[in-house]
C-alpha cells in the first residue's frame, strides 16, 4: 500500500465532506462519507478523461435496455489502483470501510445476464482502449426490490438515489426532443421530391446523464449515457392557478413515467404502450445525439458509416434502424436508397435468445398510433423486403412467412434486424449454430457471411480479483505477479499446481473463509443461519421455467425423501442456495419461488435433515449479493433445457471462482466442457438435438410420472403440500398433463444420477480442490476482454 497516497486521499475526503456537506469527518454519517468518496473518485476519472486529447475517428455506440452496473465505488477504486489506499483512508477517518462500501445501493439499471454482460463489456472496452459509448435509460426505480412475504415474491420500488446523484453528471446542453403521436404531412415539390413533417405531436425532453467508465491500467475513460425523460412543461400554470393541482402535473407525469421503471408489466395495452415509448425514446435520443455530433465534426452525414457503428444488444433497441432512416431522409434530405446504404453499414445485432416469446413482436396499430412516421418507414421497409423474400424463396411460403417484418398484424423486430443489420451474432457456439441452422436459417442460406459467433465473457477483474481478494493473492503469488489482470489466459499456468498439496489445502481454506463471510452476511440480513461445513450448491439466475429451478426443487425433495428412507446412510451435507427474481407478471415463475420457500421451510423444520440438508432462498438477489456469494460457491447448477440458454455468464463467474459445474450441454456450457472434460465438469441430460427428436416422436411426461417411482413420489409431495399447508398441484399438472415443455421429467433420472456421482467426487477434499483449481485455471478464455476484442476485430472494425 502507498502510504503517501493514503494520506492524500484522507485529506481529500476531509475536504469533500466540508465542501459538500459542511461537516467534519467526526460529524459525518456513513452516507455522507460514501458520497465524499464517490465525488472524489468521479473527479479523478473526469480529470483523466479531459487530459486525453486524441480524438477517435471511429466510435462504437452500444445500445442496451439494461446496464447492470452494480456498485461503482470499489470497482472504480480498483481500476484506478487505489482500492487499498481508499480502504485505509476510510479507516483513518474512524469509519468501518465495509460499512461505507455497503452504503452504496446497486445501480437499478438491469435485471439479469443481458445487463451484466453490457456492464462487463463497458469495463473491457475502456481497459482495451476502445472508443465505446454505452446508451440506456436512466431508470428512476430500476426493476424492483424483491421481498419474500409469506413465501411469496412481492415487488417494491428500488430507489438508488444516493448512487445516481453521485455518479451521474447531467448534460443539459445535449438534451434533445423526442416526439410521440401526431399526424404525418407529406409535401411534394415540383421536382417530385417529398418532404415529411409531423404535426400535433406530444413532445418529451430527453436529458442525458453520463456515467464515467474507467478502464484498468489505461487512461481511457468512456461514457455510459443514460437518458432521463422530462416534460418540456413542468407545470400547467393555468390549471394550477384554478386549483386543479393534480391535473396541472399530468403532462409532466406522463413524460416522467417513461423512465420510471425497467420492463413494466405488459400484459395490458397500457404496459405495451409504455414499453414502445421507452424503446423509441431511448433510440431516438441516442440517434439524434450521435448524428448531431457527427454533423458538428464532419459536416455531411454521407460519411456517417465510416465513423460510427451501433451494436444492438438484443431486439429492444431495434427502432434505431427506422429512426436513423427518418433523420437521414427527413432532416438531411437523403433518398431511401442512400439512407439505407448508410444504416445497413453501421448497425449490428446481437441475438440473445432462441425462444420465440422473447423475440419481440409489437401490435402494428400501437406503433402506428405512437410513432406514425416510424410506422411509415417500417411499412416501406416491409414492402421492399417482402418483395425480396418472394423472389428469393419463391414456392417456399413457410420461409417467406417466417421472415416477414409485418405479419399477422404484428411487427417482428428481429426480422427488421435480419433485413438491415450488417452483422448478426450469437453469444455461444451452440447458440450461433442454432441461429444459422434453425432460427435464422433462411437468411443465413443467402448471406452466411452476415452471421458471426462471439461467446460471452465476464469482467474477470471484478468477478475474481476484486470480489475474491484472497484467491487473487494466491494467484499472484503462484504466477509471480498480477499480469493475469490484463492477460487472463495466464490463468492456465495455475494448472501445474493441481497436485501440490500445500496449494490445494490453501485453496480449500480460502473457500471456507469465503463461505463463512457469506454465512455472516445472511445472518446479518435476515437472521438466517447456514452450515458452513456443508457444500454450497448454488443456482442463481433469473427465474424462468427453461432455467429449471423447478428441476432442482424436485431433486431436493427426492433427497429429503431419501434421508427419510434411510436416515443412517452416509450423506455429504449440502446447502442449496437460490437467488432469483421473477418478472412481475410471470405467474408460474412466482409459484416456483413460493415452492422453493415452502421446501426450505419444510426441511429446516425436519429433524432428520438437520446437519445434512438445507435450502436457502436469498431475497432480492442482485450484483452486490452475487459478489459475496460467488467466491463461496462450490457447486454451480447450470441445468437449463438444452438448446434454450443462449450462453449464460453466471456459469463463467462461478467457474472463475472455483465452483464445479453440474449442467446440460447448453449455451456456453458446451465450450466450458470442451476445456474441462468429463473429469472436471458433470454433464447430464438430453442434448439439444435429442430434445427436438424426442418431441417429434411424441414425448409423454404422463408415462414417466406413472412409471418412475421417484418422480411419482416427488410430484405427489408437491401436490400434497408441505409444512406450511401449501399445495403445488398446479405446477405438477403443468409437468404431467401440460406437456412438460422444458423436459424436466425426461432429464430427472440423469440429473439425480449425476448429482450422486458429483457428490461422491466432492467427498474427497483433495480431489475437490484439484477440480476447483483446474476450473479456475481454464476459465481465462471466458474473459470479457477476449469477447470485446473479437467484436472489435470482426464486427466493429475498431482499432
Amino acid at each position: 500500500m502507498n502510504v503517501e497516497k493514503k494520506n492524500e486521499l484522507s485529506m481529500q475526503l476531509r475536504d469533500k465532506l466540508g465542501a459538500h456537506f459542511a461537516v467534519t469527518a467526526e460529524e459525518a454519517t456513513v452516507n455522507e462519507l460514501f458520497s465524499a468518496c464517490a465525488i472524489l473518485i468521479r473527479e479523478q476519472i473526469a480529470r483523466q478523461r479531459t487530459a486525453r486529447h486524441a480524438k477517435d475517428e471511429r466510435e462504437l455506440h452500444y445500445l442496451s435496455m439494461e446496464f447492470l452496473m452494480g456498485r461503482s465505488l470499489a470497482k472504480n477504486a480498483f481500476n484506478l489502483n487505489i482500492l487499498d489506499e481508499l480502504w485505509a483512508a476510510i479507516e483513518e477517518l474512524g469509519f468501518e470501510p465495509a460499512d461505507v462500501f455497503e452504503a452504496e445501493p446497486d445501480a437499478g439499471l438491469g435485471n439479469g445476464g443481458l445487463g451484466r454482460l453490457a456492464a462487463c463489456y463497458a469495463d473491457s472496452a475502456a481497459t482495451l482502449d476502445l472508443p465505446v459509448t454505452g446508451y440506456s435509460l436512466c431508470y428512476e426505480l430500476g426493476m424492483f426490490r424483491q421481498e419474500i412475504i409469506d413465501g411469496k415474491q412481492v415487488e417494491r420500488s428500488d430507489k438508488w438515489d444516493i448512487s445516481r446523484d453521485n455518479w451521474l453528471v447531467p448534460c443539459y446542453d445535449d438534451a434533445v426532443e423526442v416526439r410521440f403521436g401526431g399526424v404525418v404531412e407529406e409535401n411534394w415539390d415540383y421536382n417530385g421530391r417529398c418532404t415529411t413533417t409531423i404535426k400535433d405531436y406530444t413532445s418529451v425532453r430527453a436529458l442525458p446523464r453520463d456515467m464515467l467508465i474507467s478502464g484498468y491500467g489505461t487512461d481511457r475513460v468512456n461514457l455510459l449515457r443514460l437518458w432521463d425523460a422530462e416534460s418540456p412543461h413542468s407545470l400547467d400554470m393555468g390549471l394550477f392557478s384554478g386549483g386543479e393541482y393534480v391535473k396541472a402535473m399530468e403532462e409532466r407525469t406522463k413524460a416522467e413515467v417513461i423512465t420510471k421503471v425497467l420492463y413494466p408489466a405488459d400484459e395490458h395495452i397500457e404496459g405495451k404502450t409504455l414499453r414502445i415509448q421507452q424503446q423509441y425514446f431511448f433510440v431516438s435520443a441516442t440517434a439524434q445525439s450521435v448524428v448531431k455530433k457527427h454533423r458538428e465534426r464532419y459536416g455531411d452525414v454521407r460519411s456517417f458509416a465510416e465513423h460510427h457503428i451501433f451494436q444492438i444488444n438484443d431486439t429492444h433497441p431495434t427502432m434505431i434502424i427506422p429512426e436513423l432512416m427518418r433523420i437521414f431522409m427527413d432532416e438531411d434530405g437523403l433518398g431511401w436508397d442512400e439512407a439505407m446504404n448508410i444504416v445497413s453499414s453501421c448497425v449490428a445485432y446481437t441475438n440473445h435468445t432462441v425462444m420465440s416469446e422473447a423475440l419481440e413482436c409489437w401490435p402494428q396499430e400501437l406503433i402506428a398510433r405512437q410513432l406514425p412516421r416510424i410506422w411509415q418507414i417500417i411499412r416501406e421497409l416491409d414492402s421492399r423486403y417482402r418483395k425480396y423474400l418472394v423472389e428469393t424463396f419463391a414456392g417456399n411460403d413457410d420461409a417467406i412467412l417466417r421472415n416477414l417484418i409485418i405479419e399477422g398484424g404484428r411487427v417482428h423486430m428481429a426480422n427488421i434486424c435480419l433485413a438491415v443489420c450488417r452483422r448478426v451474432n450469437g453469444v455461444s457456439a451452440l447458440h450461433s449454430d442454432i441461429l444459422r441452422n434453425d432460427l435464422f436459417r433462411d437468411i443465413c442460406s443467402q448471406y452466411p457471411e452476415k452471421f458471426e459467433n462471439v461467446t460471452n465473457g465476464i469482467d474477470h477483474r471484478r468477478w475474481l480479483s476484486q470480489i475474491n481478494p484472497e484467491l487473487h493473492g494466491l494467484i499472484v503469488r503462484l504466477l509471480g505477479g498480477d499480469d493475469y489482470l490484463t492477460k487472463p489466459e495466464l490463468l492456465k499456468e495455475l494448472e501445474r499446481f493441481d497436485t501440490d498439496e500445500r496449494v490445494l489445502s490453501e485453496l480449500e481454506e480460502i473457500k471456507l473463509r469465503n463461505k463463512e463471510r457469506f454465512a455472516q452476511y445472511l445472518l446479518r440480513q435476515g437472521g438466517m443461519a447456514i452450515d458452513t461445513n456443508a457444500i454450497f450448491d448454488v443456482q442463481v439466475k433469473r427465474l424462468h421455467e427453461y432455467k429449471r429451478q423447478l428441476l432442482c426443487a424436485m431433486l431436493i425433495t427426492h433427497l429429503q425423501q431419501h434421508i427419510h428412507d434411510d436416515p443412517n446412510a452416509e450423506f455429504l451435507p449440502r446447502c442449496f442456495i437460490f437467488g432469483a427474481k421473477a418478472a412481475s407478471g410471470y405467474v408460474v415463475a412466482k409459484r416456483i419461488i413460493s415452492l422453493l420457500c415452502s421446501i426450505a421451510d419444510d426441511i429446516s423444520n425436519d429433524p432428520l435433515c438437520k446437519g445434512k440438508l438445507q435450502v436457502v432462498f436469498v431475497e432480492n438477489y442482485r450484483v452486490s449479493v452475487a459478489e459475496k456469494l460467488m467466491p463461496s460457491a462450490q457447486v454451480s447448477e447450470q441445468i437449463s433445457t438444452a438448446g434454450k440458454e443462449a450462453s449464460g455468464t453466471g456459469n463463467m463467474k462461478l467457474m472463475l471462482n472455483g465452483a464445479i459445474t453440474i449442467g446440460t450441454l447448453d449455451g456456453a456450457n458446451v465450450e466450458m466442457h470442451e476445456r474441462l472434460g468429463d473429469e472436471n465438469m458433470f454433464l447430464f441430460g438430453l442434448h439439444a438435438d435429442e430434445v427436438a427428436a424426442l418431441k417429434r416422436r411424441g414425448y409423454s411426461p404422463t408415462e414417466l410420472y406413472e412409471n418412475d417411482r421417484r418422480i411419482h413420489r416427488v410430484l405427489n409431495r408437491f401436490s400434497k403440500g408441505f409444512r406450511d399447508g401449501k399445495s403445488y398441484s398446479d405446477l405438477v399438472s403443468r409437468l404431467v398433463y401440460g406437456g412438460d415443455e422444458y423436459m424436466l421429467l425426461a432429464d430427472f433420472d440423469s440429473y439425480a444420477t449425476t448429482h450422486t456421482r458429483l457428490y461422491e467426487a466432492l467427498a474427497d477434499d483433495r480431489k475437490r480442490a484439484a477440480i476447483s483449481l483446474r476450473n479456475i485455471a481454464r476459465s481465462g478464455i471466458f474473459a470479457a476482454d477476449r469477447a470485446v476484442s473479437e467484436y472489435a476485430e470482426r464486427i466493429w472494425q475498431l482499432k
